[in-house]
């Protein structure tokens, strides 16, 4: 019952959207930062797409899409 009292109390909804928020910005920032690196490494490369892979995974369970 208890979980039920918590959904519905606006305070925890609103903390809960800032910490959503905030956790998507975050990853935006990551996003940026890894599309912004340059190499010629072809490990690196590597290692950056599975980042950015991650990272636009992790978005989109927050309910991100990409903005052309």
């Amino acid at each position: 019952m208890q979980a039920a009292a918590q959904k519905s109390d606006p305070a925890t909804a609103h903390a809960q959207d800032a910490d959503r928020k905030r956790q998507r910005q975050a990853l935006e920032l990551q996003r940026e930062r890894v599309l912004s690196e340059r190499t010629s490494n072809p490990h690196r490369r590597t290692a950056l797409t599975n980042a950015l892979a991650d990272i636009e995974e992790k978005l989109a369970e927050l309910g991100w899409t990409i903005h052309l």
